[in-house]
């Protein structure tokens, strides 16, 4: 078979329950849910980290977050380490990166690793966004909503600019097998949406969010008592709405640059991956955004679908899967080499029969030790008061991983005490069953097992040797 292209398109922080044909009958997903009735769709897909660059480089790398370090917003690719577009690159691939992202490589490393990066179309400065359109101490302000972007013509903020500029390079068209990177903003907070997209769910009412629960990490009570205030169920219901509609234009724009592949009779050779770095909390347990060490299902269940040719068409995979796999699935497909330790394991043998299993068990970790606050960020606007709160109380991010298997979950973490959920009983981990005294064969056996993956990770040797006993010059070398 000729190598397939390869589109790779990725909203930012969407929630798996968001989308019509992972379950949601309101939402408004008819391009998504149509890649999926052409592809394979994973019900367990975990995201290895609940935040945006750890959760891209894991993706790049096939690397867990811990292995390398890439625990940070700061702590991006380097030149030596190995990456999937320079793997594509260098394996006779056309790479594109459609957009000017900078949360994944170091400097650098994007141009060594692609043949285009920017744009065809450029955002317009002032449509990036809105900017916060309540005061500082409100509750609007601390929940990053925003509200409705004037005008009813549609804004060439960052995602616009990325689809335009992906679709004009689709029309330009390549002489070898491509592979095509979009990784957007939203539906990424600040909540914010043309009135058109917002008009969609006008008079719908959306199930009120997950309460507040005890049991669950104490990040969860600081946050909500740093808002000040309890945020009423109407202000809940907007939040919801705005989100709903973002997703449903980041739907449209999937949609726009897969007619795009369609029109240039490149449809029937690409393989489409559509997925997402991390959820967001949209009201659950009374929060927004997500946080560092956050295990909630809702922050790490990944809305993955792959189609394409290869691909069994209207699928479903219960298996569970990881943000690991995609690297070697995809060089396998575009039959490339790796040439480095990495912990993914290939989807190919799914995507031909999804009722194969994969995996038995998923893994997600994030937070930081106590010595590294000094590495935490510190962001300022909206995100300010997130990032003082952290440095303030670093056990609050604490460094954690979360085991989900068919039955339970189960969440180790360093500074406070663990959680332990039965799946099946409580779906959405609302029940933390740590203290109870029965399953205590069970809780220790996924501790342990936590620790074996812990010990299997830890790094990785280079496959390049060096040499055991280098000559060196003898005398005084500070002229070298």
């Amino acid at each position: 078979m000729t190598r397939p292209n390869i589109l790779i398109f990725m909203p930012d922080q969407l929630r798996a329950d968001a989308i019509g044909c992972f379950g949601n009958p309101l939402a408004q997903t008819p391009n998504i849910d149509a890649l999926a009735a052409r592809g394979t769709r994973f019900t367990n897909f975990y995201a290895n980290h609940p935040v945006c660059s750890p959760s891209r480089v894991n993706l790049m790398t096939g690397w867990y977050p811990h292995t390398q370090g890439h625990r940070t917003l700061t702590h991006l690719i380097q030149h030596d380490e190995p990456n999937l577009l320079k793997y594509l690159k260098t394996g006779g691939y056309q790479v594109a990166w459609a957009g000017a992202r900078g949360d994944v490589f170091a400097p650098g490393v994007t141009e060594a690793s692609t043949h285009f990066c920017g744009w065809t179309v450029k955002p317009q400065k002032g449509q990036m966004g809105m900017g916060p359109q309540f005061p500082e101490d409100s509750l609007e302000y601390k929940l990053f909503y925003h509200g409705l972007r004037q005008g009813d013509a549609p804004w060439l903020d960052f995602d616009e600019a990325c689809t335009q500029t992906a679709i004009d390079w689709i029309h330009a068209g390549s002489d070898q097998p491509w592979c095509l990177w979009m990784p957007l903003i939203f539906p990424h907070l600040p909540f914010e949406v043309e009135p058109n997209w917002y008009e969609l769910f006008a008079g719908t009412d959306f199930p009120a969010p997950i309460p507040p629960t005890p049991g669950k990490p104490k990040f969860h009570d600081a946050l909500r008592a740093s808002y000040g205030a309890n945020v009423p169920a109407e202000l809940w219901q907007e939040i919801i709405k705005i989100y709903y509609a973002m997703v449903s234009r980041v739907d449209s724009q999937l949609g726009r640059t897969v007619s795009a592949l369609t029109s240039c009779g490149q449809m029937e050779n690409t393989v489409i991956v559509f997925l997402t770095d991390h959820g967001e909390y949209l009201g659950d347990f009374g929060l927004v955004e997500k946080w560092p060490s956050g295990m909630d299902n809702c922050l790490l269940q990944n809305p993955v679908i792959i189609a394409g040719p290869g691909v069994s068409e209207g699928a479903t995979s219960d298996s569970f899967a990881e943000m690991v796999d995609i690297l070697p699935t995809l060089l396998e497909l575009a039959e490339i080499e790796v040439n480095h330790t990495h912990f993914g394991q290939s989807l190919n043998h799914v995507l031909a029969n999804p009722g194969n299993q994969h995996r038995q068990q998923a893994f997600s970790e994030g937070g930081f030790t106590m010595l590294e606050t000094d590495l935490l960020e510190q962001p300022q606007g909206e995100y300010k008061q997130k990032g003082a709160l952290q440095r303030a109380q670093p056990d609050l991010v604490g460094r954690t991983v979360a085991l989900r298997n068919e039955r339970y979950t189960y969440v180790y973490r360093l500074y406070e005490e663990d959680e332990f959920y039965d799946r099946i009983a409580d779906p959405e981990e609302q029940t933390n069953l740590f203290n109870q005294p029965d399953q205590t064969n069970v809780k220790s056996q996924l501790r342990d097992e936590i620790l074996n993956w812990l010990l299997a990770t830890a790094d990785t040797i280079p496959w390049s040797s060096d040499p055991r006993f280098p000559r060196v010059p003898n005398g005084y070398h500070d002229q070298l």
